[in-house]
């Protein structure tokens, strides 16, 4: 296809794609990617489908709330691989479309004459992004790749948790989460590749790669001194005080990202002999001290509750905030006002709320235009979109 011309509405309008990946890291590429507009066509196994389609309670209306986070604005097709005539009908839509996303082992799609490389070389203009555990070469390879094993495997839970407890993982599976947005990224890179004449990409998206980049100054300072990073449960390992405290009745967050905001911290909390110390004017002493510095600060906000705290420091321009659970979060008038939760009606008439795309452009989201689908709810549309090519 050519670059959609200016003015036809979403950007991605045009862009056709075919999602043959399931659970998370793909899913969430291609509904970042039908956000901004592409027709996304979800390729599902008859019966069961997507494995999150079970991934619970909670249900909605029988489907998962996992399910529904991350597949609005697609269309669902229940086929099956093993079966030639759903197979040859699969491959045509694959070198109908733009883009093909899928998340099999490295190998496995040859077996269903959809290698690929060798789809490529029928369609040199597609892009095909394969996301894995661990890359379609090296030693890890024919591993699969779950968002547990890789928080561990890259590092990522040796230094998320408290100072003398174990590793943990995330409360999410942010791996997934952020190899989906790479994914996204790389597949948007890929289509202005090809707008410009270049043709098609090969995007090969690893959760093992995606996860060690996500150290980033964390790594860097291992590949600086050679040592293995520490944890500091909810503190930050070069900056005093940028942590997690408990006033009277709640826990909020203090980060100082400077000394101008220390200076202010300090005259806000009534900290005088902080303050008033030359030593810790800067913040690499402060980290030095950190025991010191966090003791005295943790002292003095116990004695006053979290929103006299909170009001106090927003007046004093130090960042701060309450730490919230997740229904206080998706509760925030906040959400309302900027368009962050959207109303949708379900297969089967059950109304559900879904998560928006969380960033605007020129002032206003891209809408839901397609709720979660059921699972092979467009599989006639499917056939008729793609029998004649």
């Amino acid at each position: 296809m050519s670059a959609p011309a200016a003015g036809t509405g979403l950007p991605l309008e045009g862009v056709v794609v075919l999602d043959l990946s399931r659970v998370l890291a793909g899913p969430y590429a291609t509904q970042i990617l039908g956000d901004l507009g592409a027709e996304v066509w979800k390729v599902e196994r008859p019966g069961e489908g997507d494995e999150t389609r079970a991934w619970g309670p909670p249900f909605v209306n029988g489907a998962s709330a996992y399910y529904l986070s991350v597949n609005r604005n697609k269309r669902s097709a229940a086929l099956d691989l093993a079966d030639p005539a759903d197979r040859a009908l699969v491959r045509r839509a694959a070198l109908a479309a733009d883009v093909v996303v899928e998340n099999f082992l490295p190998g496995t799609l040859a077996r269903f004459g959809l290698d690929p490389a060798e789809l490529r070389r029928a369609r040199p203009d597609l892009v095909v992004c394969s996301i894995t555990g661990f890359g379609q070469d090296g030693p890890y390879a024919a591993l699969p790749g779950y968002d547990a094993v890789l928080q561990g495997f890259t590092g990522l839970q040796s230094v998320t948790g408290e100072a003398d407890g174990p590793p943990l993982k995330v409360g999410v599976a942010l791996v997934d989460v952020l190899a989906g947005a790479h994914a996204a990224a790389a597949v948007l890179a890929a289509l202005v590749g090809r707008f410009r004449g270049r043709g098609g990409a090969s995007l090969d998206v690893s959760l093992f790669e995606v996860g060690v980049a996500s150290l980033v100054n964390v790594a860097q300072g291992t590949l600086a001194t050679g040592e293995p990073a520490r944890r500091h449960g909810n503190a930050h390992p070069h900056i005093v005080p940028y942590q997690t405290f408990e006033a009277a009745d709640g826990a909020l967050v203090i980060a100082v990202g400077n000394d101008a905001q220390w200076r202010r911290l300090c005259a806000a909390l009534g900290a005088a002999r902080l303050a008033a110390d030359p030593a810790l004017a800067r913040n690499p002493a402060r980290v030095l001290r950190r025991a010191e510095v966090v003791g005295e600060l943790a002292a003095i906000l116990r004695g006053a509750p979290r929103d006299r705290w909170l009001e106090a420091l927003r007046a004093a321009r130090v960042p701060a905030g309450a730490v919230r659970d997740t229904r206080e979060v998706l509760a925030d008038p906040a959400l309302a006002a900027r368009d962050m939760v959207r109303r949708t009606t379900l297969p089967g008439g059950a109304a559900a709320e879904l998560l928006a795309l969380p960033w605007r452009m020129d002032g206003a989201r891209p809408p839901l235009r397609l709720p979660p689908p059921a699972l092979g709810q467009h599989t006639a549309d499917f056939r008729t979109r793609f029998a004649a090519f």
